[in-house]
């Protein structure tokens, strides 16, 4: 491709509203144009990335046994409603009506209109296993669309669903698209982690991600420094403490201490001068309308997924400061389990404090020497979130807390959709089953973003080989007719050998190219000009090399074969 003939729209500086990296260069390299609130255009830079992810899915789904179809995008209300989630999504989900006033939605996802088609066209043990994926348009009412191509309201997904005759063949599938997930993100030249995950809205009893590890990630995952224990905060788990033993010494009786205007634990720890793992943080929360009090350890974070799971709650909000006052009898940063008449529950490090500290329930004091057991009630779970360091629940070893984004998700169903739409079939003794199902999706516009927020520098993108638009940006450096003809010459060779080439014929200062060479991120940067061409030499510097003298001359007559080279083997 000759950069004059393409629609490359580069800008010097992005919009004011785009702040992470992905965002500011997919817009200033032309990649991509907003169209609206999460709503952008793909120009033929990123629909050439675009294409080049779907490529890799589409050939390591295939390997794994996986059949494309391509489902609708708008949708009958009906499906949604059969299974609940025409309330569930809310406000999420894209809703219209047409002209005759039924109610019909933009699909955010499609498990209920491919269990559908397995039980309209699957109806013995004979026709399992199968495996269906699409890629396609998703839409979802974001309130906060952000991040360019991270969160938008219209995205494209693959999401494929696997169908069999029981739960030990169901796990079969899963570990089918597991291997399939890992070769695909292998070869995107990723920094990932499949991690477990909360099964959420999606239902089922299994779950993991793959969190591809960035600074800018809005998710945050706990992974050991030795194993390969990996799993999202939401679930991820420490050992459980030893809890004091019988020769643990006796505890003196709660003692009222003065603490004025002391509310936060940092307060009340230095106030004190004691640690702040030594204290109890006490917060109460509105779970389906009832107030329960949650207690962890100072220097521990409450996680509300756990703690959601473990009330069984489907609504889980702090609850309101008058609320607290009316239930405790003092203001937040004050309340305490000693003397609270409602539920209260532990977490198990918590738990594990022989002698605590806490509010008293009572403005500007708190409890010394405070007792689980003795001095309060309270049911034992796991509610509190890891944190660096905490040690491994598979090896012992220091856990690391990352930032990453999610560009994948697999979930083991079971049969959480096939028994609420009748999708069964006649099994070998003649009984009707509820298939088993399992559900993988990929965010393919994501990966877009979460590559580049991977891969990118001072100047602009770093494209990995096996996604970037052209492995090769040659630049032409003049315009004599020697010139033209020699990277006439080099790019058809290039082109023969499969490598796929974008030259900068513009009549620009060499700078300028470089400069836009960078921002562009193609992996191999070629440079000729007549200089070069009376040595018989062209210039190559990979795009990953920082300094910009480290450059490798090659011999004219054998750059192409040394270039496909180095573009089969990845750069």
């Amino acid at each position: 491709m000759r950069y004059q003939r393409a629609l490359l729209p580069t800008l010097k500086e992005a919009p004011s509203d785009a702040t992470s990296a992905s965002h500011v260069l997919l817009l200033r390299a032309g990649y991509a144009r907003r169209v609206g609130a999460g709503i952008y255009s793909y120009l033929p830079l990123g629909l050439k990335v675009l294409r080049n992810i779907e490529r890799i899915i589409r050939e390591e789904l295939g390997r794994a046994g996986a059949e494309e179809v391509l489902l609708p995008a708008l949708l009958p209300s009906d499906y949604f409603k059969e299974t609940g989630r025409w309330e569930l999504f809310g406000d999420n989900l894209l809703r219209l009506k047409d002209r005759k006033g039924s109610d019909y939605h933009l699909g955010p996802t499609h498990e209920e209109i491919i269990t559908d088609l397995a039980r309209r066209e699957l109806k013995s043990y004979r026709d399992l296993p199968k495996n269906l994926y699409q890629i396609q348009t998703k839409f979802r009412d974001e309130p906060r669309p952000r991040g360019g191509l991270l969160r938008c309201r219209e995205f494209i997904m693959k999401d494929a669903y696997s169908f069999d005759v029981s739960e030990e063949r169901a796990r079969e599938s899963y570990e089918k698209m597991r291997v399939a997930y890992t070769r695909i993100f292998d070869r995107l030249g990723l920094d990932y982690r499949m991690v477990r995950a909360d099964s959420g809205a999606m239902g089922g009893s299994g779950s993991a991600e793959f969190q591809v590890l960035a600074q800018s990630g809005e998710d945050l995952l706990a992974a050991c420094r030795q194993c390969d224990y990996a799993a999202n905060l939401e679930v991820a788990s420490a050992p459980a403490p030893t809890p004091p033993g019988p020769e643990a010494p006796s505890v003196p009786a709660p003692e009222k201490v003065l603490t004025p205007k002391q509310k936060t634990i940092g307060e009340v720890a230095a106030f004190l001068g004691v640690a702040e793992r030594a204290l109890l943080k006490s917060l109460v929360y509105r779970a389906d309308q009832q107030l329960v009090m949650v207690v962890v350890r100072g220097d521990h974070e409450v996680n509300e997924v756990k703690l959601a799971r473990a009330l069984g709650a489907s609504e889980l909000a702090l609850a309101a400061p008058g609320d607290v006052v009316r239930a405790t009898g003092a203001a937040p940063g004050f309340a305490g389990p000693v003397g609270y008449a409602g539920k209260i529950v532990i977490d198990r490090d918590a738990a594990a404090l022989s002698d605590a500290i806490c509010g008293a329930n009572e403005a500007d004091h708190h409890l010394r020497h405070v007792q689980l057991g003795r001095d309060f009630q309270a049911e034992l779970a796991e509610l509190r979130s890891v944190k660096e360091g905490d040690a491994c629940p598979s090896c012992g070893a220091p856990l690391g807390v990352f930032r990453g984004i999610e560009a994948g998700h697999i979930f083991l169903l079971g049969t959480h959709y096939s028994s609420k739409m009748g999708a069964s079939f006649l099994d070998e003794q003649g009984q009707m089953q509820p298939m088993v199902m399992g559900c993988y999706g990929i965010g393919v516009s994501r990966l877009i973003a979460t590559t580049v927020e991977q891969f990118n520098d001072a100047d602009g993108i770093l494209w990995p080989m096996s996604i970037a638009p052209y492995q090769v940006h040659l630049v032409q450096l003049g315009a004599e007719p020697e010139v033209v003809e020699a990277v006439a010459r080099l790019e058809a060779e290039l082109e023969a050998l499969g490598v796929e080439v974008l030259v900068d014929d513009r009549e620009e200062r060499p700078g300028v190219k470089f400069k836009d060479a960078d921002l562009l991120g193609m992996p191999l940067r070629l440079t000729l000009g007549k200089r070069g061409l009376e040595q018989g030499v062209v210039e190559l510097k990979p795009r990953r090399e920082r300094d910009p003298k480290r450059v490798t001359l090659l011999p004219l007559a054998e750059a192409a074969g040394r270039l496909a080279e180095q573009v089969r083997a990845g750069g």
